[in-house]
């Protein structure tokens, strides 16, 4: 069975370049192996990364060992649902792909919520 989205339609890829997913297969993707929750198709900006890094989770810097070749604004990027939610409640969260985020997106975060963060276009 193919992963669902937000509305129960099929999981569309957030990103692959640069890769993304808990699988790293593009697509924001989860299972019980995957204690983050990877299930938010976020784009990524300025503030939210500094956010990010401030708060432990550094996305800037470059890890080759880890096949993480750091993220810029703009870049496509699933992230896990608490860090979102966290970011939300300071006033920090980037926009969000609906169609590429999980369903299991909707079990940290209201899709009122998820809908008013809507990238356009």
């Amino acid at each position: 069975m193919s992963a669902q989205n937000v509305f129960g339609q099929n999981l569309i890829p957030c990103c692959t370049d640069p890769m993304t997913g808990y699988y790293r297969d593009g697509y924001c993707k989860t299972d019980d192996t995957d204690r983050g929750k990877h299930v938010v198709c976020a784009v990524m900006t300025q503030e939210f990364l500094e956010f990010s890094k401030s708060r432990g989770n550094d996305l800037i810097t470059p890890r080759p060992q880890y096949n993480f070749p750091g993220l810029h604004p703009g870049d496509k990027w699933c992230l896990c649902a608490l860090r979102w939610k966290e970011a939300y409640d300071f006033g920090k969260a980037p926009k969000v792909y609906l169609e590429a985020c999980a369903e299991e997106s909707l079990n940290y975060i209201d899709l009122d919520v998820l809908i008013q963060y809507a990238e356009k276009g």
